[in-house]
C-alpha cells in the first residue's frame, strides 16, 4: 500500500472513531496495514468499513462501506464524511423497515 494512501486511511479511522458514538452502531475495519478489527477480514479485496446496527439482541444488520480506488482519490475528511453519511442512511433504512 502506498504511504500516502496508508496515511489517508489512518486519518479516516481516527476521524471515524471520533465521530461515531452511537451505542447501536458497531464499526469494524478491514484496512490492511492500518486497522483490521474484524475477524473475517478479506485482505485480498478493497479495504472497507463494516457497520453493524444492533436493532435488537437477536437482530443485527450489517453493511460494508468499500473504500475503492475512486473513494481513495478524496481527502480523509471527505472519505470519513461519506462513510458517516452512508452509516446514517443505513440506520434510517433499517429503522423505517423495522418501525414500519
Amino acid at each position: 500500500m502506498e504511504a500516502t494512501v496508508k496515511e489517508k486511511l489512518e486519518k479516516v479511522v481516527e476521524l471515524m472513531n471520533n465521530v461515531m458514538v452511537d451505542p447501536d452502531i458497531d464499526i469494524e475495519y478491514c484496512i490492511p496495514e492500518v486497522a483490521t478489527t474484524t475477524d473475517t477480514c478479506d485482505v485480498s479485496g478493497d479495504p472497507y468499513i463494516l457497520v453493524k446496527y444492533v436493532v435488537t439482541a437477536t437482530n443485527v444488520r450489517e453493511r460494508k462501506i468499500r473504500l475503492g480506488k475512486t473513494a481513495l482519490l478524496n481527502s480523509a475528511e471527505e472519505i470519513a464524511n461519506m462513510a458517516t453519511f452512508s452509516i446514517e442512511e443505513f440506520k434510517t433504512e433499517i429503522d423505517s423497515v423495522e418501525m414500519g
